[in-house]
């Protein structure tokens, strides 16, 4: 069905005509035999009322005759006009421009690097800094101004043609939510002057595009909705498909993504319960139905979100700032580092790094700086960065007794452990050197003898900086209390039984001779000999004492599948050892996607507040938002400096508070109503009601706000918008219901659509130079600081 066919069909079933004060009490259809009914011929709504047939009214009525096209391109183009208006005044770096045109710069560059969110945002700004011919050499430092050679205009203006989109968009999905026109024109006049929505999406950010892609979300499966008389008609595969689609793509900018998700499947499972009790379907159907929901809503949206990592690991072939993120395997594979000329099998006397397999793992590492407390030994951490203090020796234990008597300096076959006497060794023959003294030393190192590391050895880890040992023993880890404290202790020739790790191999993605240890493709556990504990690195931060790094403990718990317990040799130098074949060092594409995809969800996890990094200008909480409460300086705040304040339009964010409230009081009072039997609502009503009113609008605005409680993650203003979209098609619902029901007369219906779009239109252009740019003091602009919280100007 093409645009106008589809804006032609949608007269709203709240126009029929009622008597009662809610629902129709009459009505000239069958309730139970209403599918492929045709709706009662009523005249149809138009945005403009009929004048007389001359004059003015020529006009009137050759405007509504056109109005299919005519109102969603005029909202079409007042929208891109107020969005790139001014676009390129402020030539400097703004908010967190900061960090996405950094991640733009990192794809032209096709270096790799890390984030919290999904991929294909930010390969689309990328893709907008190609257009704009940029070769991604600069930083985007805060604040600073952009070089000459870099058309941030044309990045800027390829962000906002996606908030520009919003507004058509609206117009439409109200319409396929079965409002009257007037109702949907005040939905998109919300979306078009919402200073916020205008502010947010002309700048390099992600909030553009995951704005557009949820209202294309909502519009698409409303349109899907609306063909469910003609179910399993190419028209209805289409939109099922788009609302996939746009699921996919959502979600695949962002996580919000998820409650739009969510928004979504609650009223898809509705929607088959309520075909499970039509008698009438055959049960083959009903699970065509199911298959087809889980085909285009579940699998093709896993797609699409699979697609963009595929896109991101293909662009991104070069090594970055985000390598320690991944797995060494992934890293091996990126054009820059040498992994590939690692020494395949780890012998005794080879220098490592060894990196943990936790989300977002460090290397394991040390430096001179003790704890404060507890040992006072030297700190053991993980970092994720490359440096020297990473590199540990691979050593003899200090365990190992002799078989039989030997004379000095003669080597003999050591195979029984002293902390465990009586028991036979793993039955691996180890050379170890004694001296005249009889102290246990590392193995021969001349070219003939190379003893290769196996599952389960007992070892000594050689700090190669410090000469240190690795060291465990009773005293309590610095933050995790229920852990034993590491650390780095004695040296070469000084140590004790604390000193002893065994490896523990869990899997190796190599099949090279069994039981040897390889680097890159072998995970095994260290634990500790005489305690039971295993090595262990979490996301735990130490304080400004351990340079924020990664705290590192002996686990005690017996989590022994814990990926923060498992460990993997990342560097291998050993010039005694050849170079490994580089066809054992590949990664799937599988084991990325979900090493990366955990390294988001720790990284977005360990985003909470810090009052050192924060200051209260920018940092907002949940509660402050749905009334507008606190607004956000979007860069610095001199008189000379061009100037943004993120705020919305107070009449657009009140009005959809006061929607929703205004919803569960009416719901309830139509409740109380039809249980005492004063109406008599059709199933139909009853649907399209809680459809429009319920599923899409309040569920959308609960699942979108709410479920931010329920972060611990710092939060700012800008986490609002996904809901305050949904509380805008609140508005215009409650409106279109109200104005249906309880005005009557078509002058009252048009002055309430006159006062609500010229309010809403009044306040936005009032407020307009919060988003469009302020240069002076901003006392200057004092009238518009109409509540205290919102520190517009100090």
């Amino acid at each position: 069905m093409d645009v106008r066919k589809r804006a032609q069909a949608h007269q709203p079933y709240s126009s029929y005509p009622s008597d009662a004060p809610g629902f129709d009490q009459t009505h000239d259809y069958d309730d139970d035999n209403d599918k492929g009914r045709r709706r009662p011929n009523v005249p149809r709504e138009g945005l403009v009322a009929y004048a007389d047939a001359s004059g003015f009214g020529k006009y009137v009525a050759l405007f509504n005759e056109n109005e299919w096209w005519a109102t969603p391109a005029i909202l079409t183009f007042l929208a891109f006009l107020t969005r790139m208006w001014a676009i390129s005044w402020a030539d400097f770096v703004v908010w967190d421009e900061a960090h996405f045109g950094k991640f733009a710069s990192h794809y032209i560059q096709r270096q790799f690097y890390f984030d919290v969110h999904p991929p294909l945002g930010k390969i689309l700004l990328g893709f907008s800094g190609v257009i704009a011919g940029y070769n991604g050499t600069w930083d985007f430092p805060s604040s600073q101004t952009y070089p000459r050679e870099l058309n941030y205009g044309i990045m800027r203006v390829f962000c906002a043609t996606f908030g520009a989109l919003m507004v058509p968009l609206t117009w439409y999905t109200a319409l396929e939510m079965r409002m009257g026109k007037r109702a949907a024109f005040l939905a998109a006049v919300m979306v078009l002057w919402d200073t916020s929505y205008i502010a947010i999406t002309k700048f390099i950010l992600l909030d553009s595009m995951l704005l557009f892609f949820t209202v294309l979300s909502v519009y698409c499966f409303c349109c899907f909705r609306n063909e469910e008389e003609r179910a399993f008609t190419e028209p209805w595969w289409y939109w099922l498909a788009m609302t996939g689609l746009s699921l996919g793509c959502v979600v695949s900018v962002k996580w919000f993504g998820l409650f739009t998700i969510a928004v979504v499947g609650l009223a898809t499972v509705e929607d088959l319960w309520r075909l499970l009790g039509d008698v009438r379907l055959p049960m083959s159907k009903y699970l065509m139905h199911w298959s087809a929901r889980i085909a285009c809503l579940i699998v093709l949206p896993m797609l699409v979100y699979m697609f963009s990592f595929k896109m991101h690991f293909f662009i991104l072939n070069r090594s970055g700032t985000g390598d320690a993120q991944m797995s060494s395997l992934f890293q091996a594979g990126l054009q820059g580092i040498d992994f590939d000329q690692n020494p395949l099998e780890v012998a005794y006397g080879s220098r490592v790094t060894i990196k943990n397999n936790g989300p977002g793992g460090g290397l394991l590492h040390s430096h001179v700086q003790k704890y404060p407390k507890g040992s006072e030994q030297q700190q053991v951490t993980c970092y994720g960065h490359k440096d020297s203090n990473n590199d540990w020796i691979i050593g003899q234990n200090w365990n190992l007794v002799k078989k039989s008597e030997m004379d000095a300096g003669v080597q003999s076959n050591l195979s029984v452990p002293i902390d465990n006497p009586g028991k036979p060794w793993s039955g691996k023959e180890l050379k170890v050197w004694v001296d005249d003294k009889g102290r246990k030393g590392a193995p021969p190192s001349s070219e003939e003898e190379i003893v290769y590391l196996h599952d389960g050895d007992v070892i000594r880890l050689i700090h190669d900086q410090t000469s240190k040992n690795l060291h465990s023993h009773n005293h309590k880890a610095p933050i995790t209390k229920r852990d034993n404290e590491v650390s780095c202790y004695g040296g070469k020739d000084v140590g004790d039984t604390n000193d002893n790790w065994r490896i523990e191999v869990v899997s190796d993605t190599y099949r090279g001779v069994k039981g040897r240890v390889h680097a890159l493709t072998t995970t095994f556990r260290i634990r500790h000999v005489n305690s039971g504990c295993l090595l262990k690195s979490h996301a735990v931060t130490l304080p400004e004492w351990g340079f924020k790094q990664a705290e590192t403990t002996c686990d005690k718990s017996g989590r022994e599948n814990s990926r923060n317990v498992l460990w993997n040799v990342e560097r291998h130098y050993n010039e005694k050892l050849p170079p490994g074949p580089r066809s054992a060092f590949r990664s799937s594409f599988f084991r990325d996607f979900i090493d990366l995809n955990v390294a988001m969800w720790t990284g977005n996890n360990a985003l909470t507040p810090d009052p050192d990094k924060e200051p209260d200008a920018i940092v907002s909480t949940p509660p402050q938002w749905p009334l507008a409460s606190v607004g956000l300086r979007m860069c610095g705040w001199a008189d000379d400096k061009v100037k943004f304040f993120l705020l919305g339009n107070p009449i657009v964010w009140w009005g959809g508070a006061f929607s929703l409230l205004a919803f569960v009081v009416i719901t309830g009072v139509y409740a109380l109503l039809w249980q005492r039997g004063l109406i008599a609502p059709s199933r139909r009503e009853v649907r399209e009601y809680m459809f429009g009113g319920l599923q899409i609008s309040f569920l959308g605005w609960i699942f979108h706000y709410c479920t931010i409680y329920l972060m611990g993650r710092v939060t700012y203003l800008h986490h609002y918008f996904p809901a305050l979209y949904f509380a805008i098609l609140q508005s215009a619902f409650i409106f279109d219901h109200t104005s249906r029901r309880w005005l009557r007369h078509q002058i009252l219906q048009d002055v309430a659509f006159v006062a609500c779009t010229t309010l809403v239109w009044m306040v936005g252009w009032h407020f307009k130079d919060f988003a469009f740019g302020m240069q002076g003091p901003a006392k200057n602009w004092a009238s518009r600081q109409w509540l205290k919280s919102w520190k517009f100007y100090d």
